[in-house]
């Protein structure tokens, strides 16, 4: 057997046993209540993106779930509500670059740990981030908007003062 055969069968095989562990672990949820914290008020993008997803969800799983949104503190009082609840994959967290990257690296302090707390299911959703400047500005793309930062110092904050700032 070729080593490229032999990757193929395992892969195969092991993609047919998660496909059977989770059609187990879908059947176990079928009927019961799901509940998706959305670590954000009601309206905003983490909303409108979680609530047609929670009925995807609820249609595929024979479940309802139910849409919480659990606001505050930069997504961390929703992030940690899920973290403390029992692990029976009933409760989701719709997390977020702010609650899993922007959190950790702002607070010193988290009720929650975004790495051992949690497992990743799945992306849900992408979005484009764009840097925008004034049109009254001399700057074309993003090297001139640093080369402009960089000359005006004291108007813009650089990365060692803005770890310097961190919040407690």
């Amino acid at each position: 057997m070729q080593r490229r055969e032999f990757i193929q069968l395992a892969a195969a095989g092991a993609a047919g046993i998660i496909a059977q562990v989770r059609a187990g672990n879908a059947q176990q949820l079928a009927g019961k209540q799901i509940r998706l914290v959305v670590p954000f008020p009601a309206g905003g993008p983490t909303d409108i993106v979680a609530r047609p997803f929670a009925q995807m969800l609820g249609d595929a799983l024979k479940s309802t779930v139910v849409v919480d949104n659990r606001g505050g503190a930069g997504g961390s009082l929703g992030a940690d509500s899920v973290a403390k609840s029992a692990p029976d994959g009933q409760t989701l967290l719709m997390a977020t670059v702010g609650t899993h990257a922007i959190n950790p690296a702002l607070y010193r302090k988290l009720p929650y740990d975004p790495l051992r707390d949690f497992t990743p299911i799945a992306m849900v959703a992408m979005a484009p981030v764009a840097i925008v400047v004034n049109p009254a500005q001399p700057i074309g793309n993003l090297a001139e908007l640093v080369a402009l930062a960089r000359k005006m110092p004291a108007s813009s904050i650089t990365a060692r003062q803005a770890s310097a700032r961190r919040v407690t």
